[in-house]
């Protein structure tokens, strides 16, 4: 996918975001949101609409990838960093790269990020692809980080035992995430990743051990701004209660039948309250995809595409 241009964009609060734009220069815009939250944005996500033209516009979300100031940094603000400055980031992209509406492109995470903004600015937005489904409810974030305890016990024990088996993990882990030790930090993320591994340990495709390893800059990253987020229930509503404010523009939700991490159910329950969104669950995909999984991506991508 041919790259058409880049920069970095200020958006106030200290924060200056890595933005690019690939494809075809005259397509229809786009715009793809990564997950994690604080996933950032990878080289494959540029063909992630390949079945249709489109001009995509890929952007590093507060904090994580080639955005400023890094996560890994304790010295960066996390106050900053919310859903609310998300929504208001990719607005000031919009406007700086002159695009009146575009189709949103959502992932995991980056299907609350979209769902939120659609609700917010449902003027900018042509059309929503939304795959592998979280809208980041109390209860999604109940089963990620308790609930599928009951599959994987010995893991959770582990999981738990480092935050001492506080009442509220994701909290506990937090704010480990922002003690000034560097060591403290990596032990968490290392088991915080250890733990995400776990619960996608059944799918069939993917890369195993996706997320742990050795605690990287990037790792550090991304469980510092995803325990912040998903402490703070996403910094989002009720989105599923909100569904009507997406009347009007159509969409397409794919979800994996296997995806442990998050289940199926709430893919289901969104497309049951927004009628102009069509669901395809696929069967023999998790949340890492596989082969129909990419090709049901590839459809939505040609359906939408001019």
């Amino acid at each position: 996918m041919d790259l058409l241009d880049h920069g970095m964009l200020d958006v106030g609060d200290g924060n200056q975001v890595y933005w690019e734009v690939v494809g075809e220069p005259d397509a229809k815009p786009a715009v793809y949101l990564h997950g994690g939250p604080g996933g950032g944005s990878s080289a494959g996500a540029r063909k992630v609409l390949h079945g249709g033209k489109y001009k995509t516009v890929l952007f590093d979300q507060r904090g994580c990838g080639r955005s400023t100031p890094h996560a890994s940094d304790p010295a960066a603000d996390m106050s900053v960093n919310t859903t609310d400055h998300l929504i208001a980031d990719i607005e000031r992209l919009r406007e700086q790269l002159g695009v009146e509406k575009w189709l949103v492109f959502g992932g995991s995470w980056g299907v609350t990020l979209a769902v939120a903004y659609a609700q917010r600015h449902p003027e900018r937005v042509s059309e929503l692809i939304l795959v592998a489904v979280s809208l980041s409810s109390e209860r999604e974030l109940d089963w990620l980080y308790r609930g599928a305890s009951r599959f994987f016990p010995e893991a959770w024990a582990r999981f738990s035992a480092h935050v001492d088996d506080a009442p509220d993990v994701v909290r506990a882990y937090a704010t480990r995430m922002e003690s000034p030790d560097r060591s403290v930090r990596e032990q968490a993320a290392v088991e915080w990743s250890r733990w995400e591994d776990t619960v996608l340990s059944l799918e069939s495709f993917g890369k195993q051990g996706q997320w742990s390893g050795r605690a990287s800059d990037d790792m550090l990253a991304l469980v510092r701004i995803c325990a912040h987020y998903y402490a703070n229930r996403g910094f989002v509503g009720d989105l599923l209660a909100d569904a009507d404010k997406l009347t009007g523009i159509p969409g397409e939700i794919i979800h994996g039948r296997r995806d442990m991490s998050c289940p199926p159910d709430t893919a289901w329950r969104l497309a049951q309250a927004w009628p102009d969104a069509t669901l395809t669950v696929v069967d023999d995909s998790g949340h890492k995809g596989s082969p129909a999984f990419v090709e049901a991506i590839s459809a939505a991508a040609r359906r939408f595409s001019p």
